[in-house]
Parts: structure tokens; sequence; C-alpha cells
């Protein structure tokens, strides 16, 4: 598949699903003032085109540098949009991560039942 077609499925992905997540818990945790829905869609879109610049330009072993490096990003991007400290921002990024991943996997299976493609291995 074309990169430009994957990077703009990942953003409206990311603006649709990752967005109302991060929005939701950060209102739980930093309050409806500081967490806006527009900042939530901020940090996912941005989120995404970072970590696939980062990507791009540390490709093969030096992944592992980028991943360390996106993490930093999105927390930065998670603590700068939603004015709070680290350890908030981490604890947004895990809360929201596990939400992503369970709508994630709901999703899935509900296009499996509607025959769209096959149920991804765990093992």
């Amino acid at each position: 598949m074309d990169p430009y077609v994957t990077l703009l499925i990942q953003i409206v992905v990311a603006a649709v699903v990752l967005a109302p997540v991060l929005w939701f818990v950060g209102k739980l945790l930093v309050g409806k003032d500081k967490a806006k829905f527009t900042d939530a869609v901020w940090i996912a879109v941005l989120g995404v085109l970072i970590a696939q610049a980062i990507d791009f330009l540390l490709p093969g072993w030096g992944a592992i540098l980028g991943t360390l490096i996106t993490i930093v990003v999105w927390l930065l991007l998670i603590k700068h949009f939603f004015d709070c400290g680290w350890l908030k921002a981490l604890l947004i990024a895990v809360i929201a991560g596990i939400i992503y991943f369970i709508i994630s996997l709901i999703i899935s299976f509900i296009l499996y039942l509607l025959g769209f493609g096959t149920l991804p291995s765990l093992w």
C-alpha cells in the first residue's frame, strides 16, 4: 500500500478513535478545563505524524531508539496540551493506550464477524 495512504489512514483513525479516548481520560484526570477535545485531536494527529517521521529517520536497529523517542514525544504532547505533569501524562497515556487497545480488539472482532478480514493472532 502507498505510504501516504497508510499515513492518512493512521491520522484518520487517530482523530476518530484515539482522540476521543485521550479526551475522555484527560478529562477524568486533569479536568474539563485543561483537557479540550481539540487538544486531544492535536495530540493524536501530531503524535502519529511525529512517530512516522521518527520511524522513517531511524529504520532497522535505530527503531529501538526511535521507539523511546516516540514515547517521550507522546508524553510531551500530552503534558503540553493537557497542561499536566510527567506522571499524570504517563498515567493518561497508559490508560488511554489500554482503552484504545480494547476498542481496537472490539472493532477487529466486529469486522471479522462482518466478513472483512481475519482475526489477528495473539499467539
